[in-house]
């Protein structure tokens, strides 16, 4: 059987980031992946926010595969009488539509202060307070706050009022897409072609990818990581062992624990991992219409900041709200031969409802109904419809509450407190075990940073 000095579990973007760099510094990897295929949790995701440009370049993307349909998508917020408004350009920076001159005058001020304008004592202000008040304070136009509220809350378990919402939005204002800070992308295939491609690029640098190979657990000895034991009992041994699985599965799961201190597990058990997004695809038969608005963009459903919180209230008391806030993609709209498919993540979502295909039913009814009052007709074409509500989510992409950044962006589990007090900078707790997924800093989005920030860590270690 072949040696190797670092075994990798989860091959998901980390997984294969940290992998991929290993290898390419001289180590012999194992990446072991549960699911048939690699890529992880990438074919959620519908677009590309935050691919780190380290990890693009690094891999050579572009030579395994990776295409850019655009890395120019525009915003459009949608309002059932057509009066749309699009935001166009890296993070909104041109507002087209109907929309008063001073909104446009103070919505060019606020994106300037969260792009790194902002005095420090400003930005102290900003981010001790929530994200309705900031764009009360700031904005008019209910569509605007409508927009920006969603992408603030987008993949967490906030409303617009609750605190800590401000900094996971300055978290996705910062990612960036062929090299442009607030660039939305779309990948040839979609995102989960953009798996592939870091796939591909993993085993051309000499990394053995075992799929379908699922672990057990971490083996401890002597107070330190060995190797892993596979669910078919097989045993695999290497000085280094690498998780890119949820901070929490790793800890108290792969790991156990008997192997930790008392004070890390009962940490580990109360690190918050709640998921509020479910995730809807639709096969249509032909494209709808969308009272004029351009089927290539970004299609938000959140008519303001209000819109929004009302989505997130009954989500505290695991009831499906009335009208879900969506972010919608159409890549069919690029051209086809085929069926048209519509991608929609839908918020907000109960993780714990006490009957799951109750509360699927009643989420998938609500989303067809909110895009039914959008485009009126759209449920005549639906062919097939599947929705992924958070607690499937967790069982079939492993992630604790079906939260995809494998751990809430909130102030206390961010930076150096990320996943975990004293198990920061992607050190485990013990000797041998590196942590490497999104529950690391800077969080989730498809964007491999954890892995290669990892891996960085390993190489600064020896």
């Amino acid at each position: 059987m072949p040696s190797y000095d670092t075994i990798v579990i989860g091959a998901g973007p980390n997984g294969l980031a940290a992998a991929h760099r290993l290898a390419s510094r001289g180590a012999t990897v194992l990446l072991l992946e549960g699911a048939e295929n690699p890529g992880g949790g990438a074919g959620l995701s519908h677009l590309s926010y935050n691919l780190d440009p380290r990890v693009e370049k690094a891999m050579d993307l572009a030579a395994h595969g990776l295409q850019w349909r655009t890395t120019n998508i525009a915003t459009t917020v949608l309002s059932p009488d057509g009066n749309h408004l699009r935001l166009e350009g890296p993070l909104g920076a041109t507002l087209a539509g109907d929309i008063t001159g001073r909104d446009r005058t103070a919505w060019a001020g606020l994106r300037a202060r969260m792009l790194g304008a902002a005095e420090f004592r400003e930005l102290g202000r900003i981010l001790l307070t929530n994200v309705h008040d900031l764009l009360d304070d700031e904005l008019a136009d209910p569509r605007l706050k409508g927009a920006l509220a969603f992408d603030a809350t987008l993949g967490g378990w906030l409303g617009p009022r609750s605190p800590n919402t401000v900094l996971p939005w300055l978290v996705r204002l910062s990612g960036q897409t062929a090299g442009v800070q607030g660039a939305l992308g779309l990948p040839v295939g979609g995102m989960a072609a953009l798996g592939a491609a870091m796939a591909r690029a993993a085993a051309a640098q000499g990394v053995t990818l075992r799929c379908a190979t699922r672990v057990s657990r971490i083996m401890v000895e002597g107070e330190r990581a060995v190797g892993v034991m596979l669910a078919t009992g097989e045993e695999l041994r290497a000085p280094r062992i690498v998780s890119a699985v949820a901070p929490t599965a790793t800890l108290l799961n792969l790991v156990g624990p008997r192997h930790l201190d008392a004070g890390l597990t009962t940490r580990a058990r109360h690190l918050k991992a709640r998921g509020g997004a479910a995730k809807l695809d639709l096969t249509l038969r032909a494209l709808p219409d969308l009272r004029g608005a351009n089927l290539r963009d970004r299609l938000i459903i959140a008519g303001s900041e209000h819109d929004v919180e009302h989505a997130f209230n009954p989500v505290k008391y695991e009831r499906v709200p009335d009208c879900p806030v969506m972010e919608i993609v159409i890549p069919t709209a690029y051209g086809t031969d085929g069926p048209h498919q519509l991608s929609a993540i839908a918020q907000f979502a109960p993780h714990a409802p006490p009957d799951r295909d109750a509360a699927r039913a009643q989420m998938l009814a609500a989303c067809l109904a909110q895009l039914d009052t959008h485009a009126p007709g759209i449920s005549a074409l639906v062919e097939r419809a599947e929705i992924q509500m958070p607690y499937d989510i967790e069982a079939h992409y492993g992630l604790p509450g079906g939260q995809w950044h494998a751990g809430e962006l909130s102030v206390e589990q961010m930076l150096f407190l990320r996943p975990l007090p004293g198990i920061a900078q992607y050190r485990g707790p013990i000797p041998g075990l590196w942590l490497a997924s999104a529950g690391c800093h800077p969080g989730g989005g498809v964007s491999g940073t954890p892995g290669w920030n990892a891996a960085l860590a390993m190489e600064a270690a020896e």
